[in-house]
């Protein structure tokens, strides 16, 4: 890290460096409690540069603070940015019920997806999974983790997988495809919001992606807030859509990291996810 640093800053001074976490695309560090150096575990020169230049543009049109890229090294899959302000909200439940969250999260996520289509050619793919897709997934995972579900969830949840998807009618928009409480920073006192972190999976998306996860993490009046004054009126049976179908992903996640936090908020997601069967199919 120390010659790293010293090829891109000479003269930058390392007090301490710590290693944040490592996932299977990253290895990211800290450096001196300022800096964080992001590091691929495999090498990708294009996605680096693509994500330094994205994130300049979300930069400049974010209502929300997002990691500024301070240097990159894309032959070794590196990006480092200063840090963004804030704790992440998965870490204070204390704060969850608080609806200034879910606005400020509205319209952020409503400013994304009014970035014009022509400032992001060659920088974001289309990232759209059919329907049916995510119910084959979802019900995988049910398989998987029966175990670990309340029983009296099971006929809900199996009556979501038999029922058919919503239609896919959409126009697809640019947003950060990730936003989940861990990738949203807030004062640790005061509630607001003060950044969005991970931009790795920005994609042209089902716009009601991120509501879904809104929904999934923060409940039901949150989701009303956040598409307080949102325009589709279809987005909202959409955002239940992914909502139900990412709490099985997140459960999953977090018994194989052993980490309690996600299996936490996800068996408390299944109440209002999940909190009345609906008839069966014959």
């Amino acid at each position: 890290m120390r010659r790293l640093l010293a090829s891109q800053w000479p003269g930058y001074r390392i007090d301490e460096v710590v290693l944040l976490g490592s996932g299977t695309d990253n290895l990211a560090y800290e450096v001196n409690d300022e800096l964080i150096v992001r590091i691929g575990t495999e090498a990708d020169p294009v996605r680096v540069d693509r994500e330094a230049r994205l994130l300049s543009i979300v930069a400049e049109v974010s209502p929300l603070a997002v990691p500024r890229p301070a240097f990159t090294v894309p032959e070794l899959g590196c990006l480092a940015y200063f840090k963004v302000p804030g704790v992440p909200l998965l870490d204070v439940p204390h704060l969850w019920s608080r609806t200034s969250i879910p606005a400020a999260l509205g319209g952020f996520l409503a400013t994304l997806h009014a970035v014009p289509m022509d400032r992001l050619v060659g920088l974001v793919e289309p990232d759209v999974v059919p329907p049916a897709d995510w119910l084959q997934e979802s019900a995988d995972y049910f398989t998987a983790l029966a175990e670990r579900i309340p029983a009296e969830r099971h006929a809900a949840i199996a009556s979501f997988l038999w029922a058919a998807p919503p239609e896919e009618e959409f126009e697809p928009a640019f947003s950060h495809h990730d936003l989940g409480i861990e990738h949203v920073l807030v004062g640790p006192t005061s509630g607001a919001v003060t950044g969005i972190i991970d931009w790795g999976d920005a994609a042209l998306v089902d716009p009601a992606y991120d509501f879904g996860l809104i929904y999934r993490d923060l409940g039901p009046e949150a989701l009303t807030v956040a598409l307080s004054h949102y325009p589709d009126p279809g987005i909202a049976e959409r955002a239940g859509f992914y909502a139900r179908c990412s709490v099985l992903e997140d459960l999953a996640y977090g018994i194989e990291a052993d980490d309690h936090r996600y299996v936490d908020k996800s068996l408390a997601a299944l109440d209002w996810l999940f909190g009345k069967a609906p008839t069966p199919p014959p």
